[in-house]
C-alpha cells in the first residue's frame, strides 16, 4: 500500500457498494411474522403468498397478469419457451448485459444475435437491431439496464413490422417507465428478478413474468410446473420453476415500500450529480442521466471514466474502502463461451468502449449524504493526483461527515 493510499483510506470508515441491512432492518419483525405464518400453513410452494404477490406485481406494473417463478433467469427461459424458440432460431439481444439474458437463448438451442447499445443510456440501439434482423429472427429481447427503459417505441415498431414478439428483460427495472408505461407492460412478456440486489429483492432467488395476455399467462403457468395440467397429465414439456412461499412472503412485506425506496434512489442520484458538478468533476467523468420520457429507478449509478483510467480509479477507491463494481467488464460477444459466434471485440464499438469505462458507485436506500461526499471526494482526489486537468480536491474531502446523515 502506498503512502497516498494510506492517506486516502485512513480518514474515513469507507462506503459499501450495497448494504441490504439498512433497507430491511425496520421490516425484520414483519418479515419474521410472515415467514412464521408460512410455516404454520405448510403451503411452501405456490401458496397464497405467491398469489398475493402475483396480484401485487401485476397491479404495480399495470398489467393484467403476473406469474411467479424461481428466478429471473428462469423468467427469461420461460418467456422464450412460450414462443417456442428453439434450434435454428435467432433472438436479438444486447451484448452489454448480464449473462442470463443470452444464456436462456442458448439453453434452448437458439442463437443469440448481439446488437450494440446507445452510449447515452447503455440500452439496446434500435438502429443496430434493424441491421441484425434476418429471416431466422424469432424475437427481440431488450434489457432495461441499470433501472432505465430501452426505447420501446422504436423497438416495438420494428417488432410490429416483422411480426416478432418483444420480451422485456426488466430484471433491473421494477417501476421504471418509458413515456408513462411501466417496465414489463410494453412487450408481450416482461421478465423480473427478485435477487437480493434488485430494487425489490427477496431473501434468495425468485422471479416474475408479466403480460397483458390471458393466453400467454396460462401458458407460462403451464410451463413453470412441468407442463402439468391437470395433475400428472402433461401436454407439453415444461420445467420446474415455482416461486416458493417464503420468498413471496418476504416480497409482500417489501412491496409497499418500493415506491419510497425508489424515490430515495432518485434523490441519491440527484445528489451525486450535484456533488460531481459542484466540484467540476463532470469535465472528467461522464455522469448517467435519465433519457427524455424515462422514469429511471437507479438500480445502479454507473459513471464512465474515459482515457483508460477506470481500473486505476477503482483500485484507488478500493484502498479507500469505497465499494464499486464493474457492470460489465466484457460484452457477452467477447465471452469465451460465445466465441463460436465469431464476433471480434470491436464489432460492437459502443459495447466495447462502455465495458472499458463503466464504474458503478454505491446507491441504495439508507446511503447518507456524508457517504456520497466521501465517494465523490475520493474520485476528485484521484483525478487531481492523476493530472485531472487541475481539478482541486473538493472541500468536503477534508470534512467527510460535516453534514447530517440523510433520512
Amino acid at each position: 500500500m502506498t503512502a497516498n493510499n494510506q492517506s486516502a483510506s485512513g480518514n474515513s470508515p469507507g462506503v459499501p457498494i450495497l448494504d441490504l441491512g439498512r433497507q430491511s432492518a425496520a421490516l425484520g419483525r414483519q418479515i419474521a411474522a410472515a415467514l412464521a405464518r408460512v410455516c404454520e400453513s405448510g403451503q411452501f410452494v405456490l401458496g397464497p403468498e405467491v398469489s398475493e404477490l402475483e396480484k401485487g406485481i401485476a397491479d404495480y406494473c399495470r398489467v393484467e397478469h403476473a406469474v411467479g417463478c424461481a428466478s429471473g433467469s428462469d423468467a427469461l427461459l420461460l418467456a422464450l419457451m412460450t414462443f417456442d424458440v428453439g434450434p435454428g432460431d435467432e433472438v436479438i439481444v444486447p451484448s452489454f448485459t448480464f449473462f442470463a439474458t443470452a444464456s436462456a437463448i442458448t439453453r434452448l438451442g437458439a442463437r443469440p444475435v448481439f446488437a450494440d447499445i446507445r452510449p447515452d443510456s447503455f440500452n439496446l440501439d434500435p438502429a443496430d437491431v434493424r441491421r441484425k434482423l434476418s429471416p431466422a429472427t424469432r424475437a427481440i429481447l431488450p434489457v432495461h439496464l441499470f433501472g432505465q427503459c430501452a426505447d420501446m417505441t422504436a423497438l416495438d415498431g420494428i417488432a410490429d413490422e416483422w411480426d416478432l414478439p418483444v420480451i422485456e428483460d426488466a430484471a433491473q427495472a421494477m417501476g421504471a417507465e418509458f413515456e408513462g408505461q411501466r417496465a414489463g407492460s410494453m412487450g408481450q412478456i416482461g421478465c423480473f428478478s427478485f435477487y437480493p440486489t434488485k430494487n425489490l429483492g427477496g431473501a434468495g432467488d425468485g422471479g416474475m413474468l408479466t403480460t397483458r395476455s390471458a393466453d400467454l399467462a396460462d401458458r407460462l403457468r403451464l410451463l413453470r410446473g412441468h407442463g402439468m395440467q391437470p395433475r400428472y397429465y402433461h401436454s407439453v414439456v415444461g420445467i420446474n420453476s415455482r416461486l416458493d412461499s417464503f420468498q413471496a412472503a418476504v416480497l409482500n412485506c417489501k412491496l409497499p415500500h418500493l415506491e419510497p425506496w425508489t424515490r430515495e434512489r432518485q434523490k441519491l442520484a440527484e445528489q451525486y450529480a450535484e456533488l460531481f458538478v459542484a466540484e467540476g468533476l463532470d469535465r472528467n467523468v461522464v455522469l448517467p442521466q435519465p433519457m427524455r420520457g424515462n422514469r429511471h429507478v437507479w438500480n445502479q449509478y454507473v459513471i464512465r471514466i474515459p482515457d483508460g483510467r477506470r481500473d486505476a480509479l477503482r483500485n484507488f477507491l478500493t484502498e479507500a474502502r469505497i465499494g464499486t463494481e464493474i457492470y460489465y467488464p466484457l460484452g457477452l460477444h467477447e465471452q469465451e463461451c460465445f466465441r463460436y459466434l465469431d464476433y471480434a471485440p470491436t464489432d460492437l464499438p459502443q459495447t466495447y468502449r462502455a465495458s472499458r469505462e463503466v464504474l458503478a458507485l454505491p446507491i441504495f436506500p439508507g446511503l447518507t449524504v456524508a457517504e456520497q461526499e466521501q465517494v465523490v471526494g475520493r474520485i476528485a482526489e484521484f483525478l487531481n493526483r492523476a493530472g485531472g486537468h487541475g481539478i482541486p480536491a473538493p472541500k468536503f474531502l477534508k470534512y467527510p461527515a460535516r453534514r447530517k446523515a440523510a433520512g
